[in-house]
């Protein structure tokens, strides 16, 4: 199918789906931000209800909850935020190579529990056609579990995903991805939250400055820098600063890595099972 063919036919499957309430777990990135807005006005047509279901947790910024609140109040969606500490409830702390399916799978059980309180049987969430081709774990949680991925579904992958996010004016149609912070941790590696929380200040940092994508990958003492190849000179230019920052935080060798940002970089050795 072409865009507007798929377009179509995701709206067509959401006004179906929509008939009865509907939970979207929704994180506030492009992908589910779409989601929500989709099913928010497909329920507007059958007078249903859209929940809106993010989780509060250690390996995500405060910055990340602040911005689902508002994307879900744009939407016009029922907003519930649910707390959980992954490192102990769904056993990550130790960063295994299967966290993402351990994480996926403890989430969204407890996304379960909160439909099954509201009555609700149908939950979606924003898996586009891309992550089907990476190193993505988590989607067999999301296949034992039932859980509906409608992009995925009509094989809407991420550039389609901005392209319609911003026809339809959604406010972070242009935000840049978001992943845990523990993909910035090689696996393996016993996962603290303090650090967690200083390398996406750090990160936060550069965005402030300009830089669109960027990762701050920690090997031990060592810091590698992923930015996309544009934004290098940007970085070169307050390198000095970037430095002192990241030592700050307890590393001892900052880089800058020569290849890039690549989403994915800490899987280049995973095999592709979805």
């Amino acid at each position: 199918m072409v865009y507007e063919e798929k377009k179509r036919a995701l709206q067509d499957y959401l006004l179906k789906l929509t008939k009865h309430d509907v939970a979207v777990a929704f994180s506030g990135g492009v992908d589910s931000s779409l989601l929500l807005h989709l099913c928010c006005e497909a329920a507007k047509q059958n007078g249903t209800k859209v929940y809106a279901v993010t989780m509060q947790t250690e390996l995500h910024p405060q910055s990340d909850l602040e911005i689902a609140r508002k994307v879900a109040s744009e939407a016009g969606a029922k907003h519930i935020i649910i707390k959980i500490d992954e490192l102990e409830e769904a056993g990550i702390g130790m960063n295994p190579v299967n966290r993402c399916y351990l994480c996926k799978l403890s989430l969204f059980k407890k996304i379960q529990e909160e439909a099954l309180l509201l009555g609700i049987s149908n939950i979606v969430e924003g898996t586009n056609e891309d992550d089907l081709h990476v190193y993505r774990p988590g989607i067999q949680a999301l296949k034992e579990l039932d859980i509906i991925s409608p992009l995925a579904k009509f094989n809407i992958g991420k550039e389609e995903v901005r392209k319609m996010a911003e026809e339809y004016g959604i406010s972070v149609s242009g935000r840049a991805s978001t992943p845990c912070m523990a993909t910035r941790f090689p696996y393996g590696t016993k996962l603290s939250k303090d650090l967690m929380q200083k390398v996406a200040e750090v990160e936060q940092l550069l965005r402030n400055k300009g830089v669109y994508n960027v990762r701050l990958r920690v090997h031990g003492n060592i810091g590698r820098f992923e930015v996309d190849r544009k934004d290098m000179p940007l970085f070169l230019e307050q390198w000095k600063e970037i430095a002192e920052r990241t030592k700050q935080i307890g590393l001892d060798y900052v880089t800058l890595d020569l290849e890039g940002f690549r989403s994915g970089s800490m899987d280049i050795k995973m095999k592709i099972n979805n």
